[in-house]
């Protein structure tokens, strides 16, 4: 139709908003996104996936530290009252040393506290990436995941002493066993917290999470950006 304002026209840019379209993209956005998706899917190095898209490994490097923020996860900022949630860390292996630590797998790793809802099981905050030698207790509340949640239940393992989420049962000094009440708590919430490792298991089926040759921010986007997707599976 004649006389429609459209970003197809370059002409029309300058005039309505004193902006340069810029240099355009060599793929569509949607064969960007693919790039992406296919590179966090199979950890393939750049110069292998990127002939099978027509470009250079410079051009899909551009385009997945352009896209891969804009896919990542947005935490959730409210919950319902009834809402309890699970957190547990992962060790993502990173080749990045500025960003990672040896940790109890001996390699160089970095610590992702990730926080899932009990019920759906949908990812709902992914804290900070820290190095991989920060226990879990502590990379709770300096990984930003703490504050992602606000007063929501949570509940955690035995790890996460004394940072009021809930915890299984332990043994007092000299005490032989717990009492069977006790125990049945503790079997329960096995149960219940048994679905972060599940949730764990089918992110790590994205091998960029296995051994992550990204640098920086590169390993918090593919966490954010998997966890996104994560969501989009189970959502349907």
């Amino acid at each position: 139709m004649a006389g429609v304002i459209t970003a197809a026209q370059p002409s029309w840019i300058g005039p309505f908003t004193g902006l340069s379209r810029g240099r355009p993209w060599s793929l569509p956005l949607e064969d960007r996104v693919l790039l992406v998706v296919a590179y966090w899917r199979t950890n393939l190095t750049l110069r292998q996936p990127a002939p099978l898209f027509g470009i250079s490994k410079s051009a899909a490097d551009r385009i997945i530290n352009r896209l891969a923020p804009l896919l990542a996860l947005r935490p959730h900022r409210r919950f319902r009252k009834d809402t309890v949630l699970i957190v547990d860390g992962t060790l993502v292996p990173t080749r990045d040393h500025a960003v990672a630590e040896q940790s109890k797998n001996y390699r160089y790793s970095t610590n992702h506290q990730v926080v899932i809802d009990a019920d759906t099981r949908l990812v709902v905050a992914v804290g900070r990436p820290l190095p991989g030698n920060r226990n879990d207790c502590k990379a709770w509340g300096l990984s930003g995941a703490k504050a992602a949640v606000g007063n929501a239940v949570v509940i955690a393992d035995g790890g996460y002493r004394g940072t009021g989420l809930v915890i299984p049962h332990r043994r007092e000094p000299g005490q032989a066993e717990l009492p069977a009440w006790k125990e049945e708590h503790n079997r329960s919430h096995r149960r219940v917290r048994a679905r972060v490792e599940h949730t764990f298991a089918r992110m790590k089926s994205w091998k960029i999470l296995r051994v992550c040759r990204l640098k920086g921010e590169g390993v918090h986007h593919a966490m954010l950006g998997i966890a996104r997707l994560h969501n989009l599976v189970l959502a349907g």
